[in-house]
């Protein structure tokens, strides 16, 4: 009997998964927002900016939505080819210089360049350069991954592991980013529920968040796949607990 397990797989398997636009999984998925809005608090920050830096911008989906441009320059680096040819595509209208960069220090920018440094879910903060390219009195302003977010999903597929690392705890980005000369003005956490409706939306989304399953692909896994389709075909929805934090921090004026 055809349950429909094949045909789900098959069409997430082949979908373009370049960029961070995940509106493929509008009906099938659904994650709960942060409470603060990063990109509205983007927007307001690069509309008092001279010059801003999006570090990490992925296929430039976000900055590319945020309505306020910068009053003398815009910039954004990435480092996958895939998703800076996307990155081009999508900010080539709203003026943004998009550079190469292998997210490895140093970025390629002079002492002080930028008054306001953004970054959304970035694989790493190296935070010496980021106070680096900082003007005096200038901002960084991210939203980031926290600890052990969607642990659920690892668990199904790769069996559980300990919680509480510490490697993206929002203290320890307090820690690194006063130890780099900054002070952190904000500081905020959320947990928010991940429902995955249908194996297809699993599919696609290990393929575009690459970090969850490392070694994912749909032939790998199948097993699991199956174990996955029949869970939410007799129980519902596949529900995890994603976690992000907010940070804001300031260069000294002096």
């Amino acid at each position: 009997m055809d349950d429909g397990f094949d045909a789900l797989v098959a069409e997430a398997d082949a979908v373009d998964v370049t960029g961070w636009d995940f509106s493929w999984l509008d009906g099938r998925a659904t994650e709960e927002r942060p409470p603060w809005g990063y990109q509205r608090l983007m927007g307001e920050r690069i509309g008092r900016a001279v010059m801003s830096l999006d570090v990490q911008t992925g296929g430039g989906e976000v900055l590319a939505g945020v309505p306020q441009r910068a009053a003398k320059a815009m910039v954004a680096t990435e480092s996958w080819p895939p998703n800076l040819a996307r990155a081009q595509e999508n900010l080539r209208a709203k003026g943004v210089v998009v550079v190469a960069d292998p997210d490895e220090p140093p970025l390629p920018f002079a002492d002080g360049t930028f008054d306001l440094v953004t970054s959304r879910h970035p694989v790493a903060v190296h935070w010496d350069e980021i106070a680096r390219v900082l003007a005096p009195g200038g901002t960084y302003l991210s939203q980031q991954v926290g600890p052990d977010s969607g642990h659920e999903v690892y668990d199904f597929f790769l069996g559980p592991r300990p919680t509480g690392r510490r490697d993206r705890d929002p203290d320890l980005a307090r820690a690194r980013a006063e130890a780099a000369g900054l002070e952190v003005v904000d500081l905020r956490t959320a947990e928010l529920r991940m429902e995955f409706f249908d194996v297809g939306a699993m599919v696609y989304f290990l393929r575009k968040v690459i970090w969850f399953v490392p070694d994912f692909t749909a032939a790998k896994y199948r097993d699991r796949l199956r174990s996955l389709h029949e869970r939410i075909r007799d129980e519902g929805p596949f529900v995890a607990h994603s976690r992000r934090f907010l940070v804001e921090a300031r260069k000294p004026a002096h």
